[in-house]
């Protein structure tokens, strides 16, 4: 493994680094509250974030993350995950004025792998010219997020058509979405990880009813975590995405890469953290000198350096090896990064906001907001608990044929099992 970037991305690196440094760190504040001032039904940007698109879109920083060269750089996912890092210094921002902000990643990576011709023509290519935003609808409040086996909401043929009933929530982006891409039961008879299909909402269907975006930590405003009704929803039988009982399989071909994107997102966050902190640990005077003297504060620095770093190599490995061997190669190494990265970043963040003393809690830094919205991390694509109890059951389960292999005499392969799995 050699995480050296390549020319071709350690110079978009530095553009993009100059870019969120010239464009998104000036206007940060104001770019959030257009996000929740402006963003309404027919309304995907605030028009000064559509400003910042058309400055990033012209100077080629668009789509970075497509991994299909048809629609972007085709950059394998550890060296996406380099650019994915910066964009996270500005998580609420960034991604967004480079078109590479979740959900629309995922879906468009869905919709370029699994789309037919029409769904393509009709909603990929505006994702990808950034004309329109989508939404992706799974998590049912009456039932457990983490386990999309018990997906309650229904889907049946009604001759040419699908009609869906249902109830969602925590259907993020759903605000100013032009698409829903609803996760349903199709199949109820079939096996539990054949039951669901993928099916392409327009929201403005009759039936989809965007309830309410949730207040999250006290936050309720633009694009929004949003709940949905779905009552008689009737789309053309045309709008499945993928195969009829494929929904489970869609659904991790999407969140692979994307638990990728979000701890990537997570280190970045991490690091402008740590930054603040050295600054003011350098700047501040107490007690008869900066508290970059404070033993209390050099351990804080210290340790938030070695966790970042851990993180970060642990991330690029996963990257490394679904790039080589493939996602379901990759899957161990993948919940073990979205459990590390979620927990290092609040701690980051926690010690800086220590560091900043009461500045740390006000809205006069990036901080706390920087904080709200990455708490949401250990839930988000998978609680923390699900990724250890995977980890765990693959673990003993691996050595458990590794006991019974020996046990029966049969020759090892290999001989000495692998450290990193």
């Amino acid at each position: 493994m050699d995480f050296t970037p390549s020319p071709e991305v350690a110079t978009l690196r530095e553009r993009l680094l100059d870019f969120i440094e010239a464009e998104v760190y000036p206007r940060e504040r104001e770019l959030m509250a257009a996000l929740d001032e402006e963003v309404a039904p027919g309304v995907p940007y605030p028009a000064n974030l559509v400003a910042v698109r058309e400055k990033a879109k012209g100077e080629g920083l668009w789509n970075l993350f497509m991994p299909d060269q048809r629609y972007g750089p085709g950059l394998k996912n550890w060296e996406y995950g380099l650019l994915c890092e910066e964009m996270g210094r500005s998580p609420m921002v960034a991604p967004m004025a480079f078109n590479c902000a979740a959900p629309d990643t995922g879906n468009m990576e869905i919709l370029a792998e699994h789309g037919t011709a029409e769904q393509v023509e009709r909603w990929l290519e505006p994702l990808l010219e950034g004309r329109i935003r989508s939404c992706f609808s799974m998590t049912e409040p009456e039932v457990s997020g983490s386990d999309p086996t018990l997906l309650q909401a229904r889907g049946r043929l009604d001759g040419d058509e699908w009609v869906i009933d249902g109830h969602k929530w925590f259907t993020t982006g759903a605000v100013g979405a032009e698409l829903a891409i609803a996760m349903v039961v199709t199949d109820p008879e079939a096996p539990p990880h054949a039951r669901a299909s993928m099916i392409c909402v327009p929201t403005d269907a009759p039936g989809f009813e965007l309830v309410r975006p949730i207040s999250v930590m006290g936050h309720d405003g633009g694009p929004g975590h949003c709940e949905i009704r779905y009552t008689e929803c009737r789309v053309p039988a045309a709008n499945l995405l993928g195969e009829r009982g494929a929904g489970f399989a869609i659904a991790q071909h999407r969140l692979g890469p994307g638990r990728i994107h979000h701890c990537m997102r997570a280190i970045g966050t991490a690091e402008r953290a740590l930054e603040m902190m050295c600054r003011r640990a350098n700047e501040r005077v107490a007690f008869g000198g900066p508290l970059a003297d404070k033993q209390f504060v050099q351990e804080a620095i210290a340790t938030s350096r070695m966790e970042i770093d851990q993180a970060r190599l642990l991330t690029l490995y996963a990257a490394w090896k679904m790039d080589t061997e493939g996602k379901r190669a990759a899957r161990q190494a993948i919940s073990a990064i979205k459990v590390v990265a979620a927990n290092m970043v609040m701690d980051v963040l926690d010690r800086a906001i220590q560091v900043h003393g009461s500045l740390g809690m006000t809205d006069d830094t990036p901080l706390a907001a920087l904080w709200r919205f990455s708490r949401m991390l250990r839930l988000a694509d998978g609680p923390d608990e699900v990724h250890k109890m995977v980890l765990a059951r693959r673990e003993l389960n691996r050595w458990a044929k590794r006991a019974e292999a020996e046990a029966s005499g049969e020759p090892l392969d290999p001989r000495h099992p692998a450290r990193m799995v």
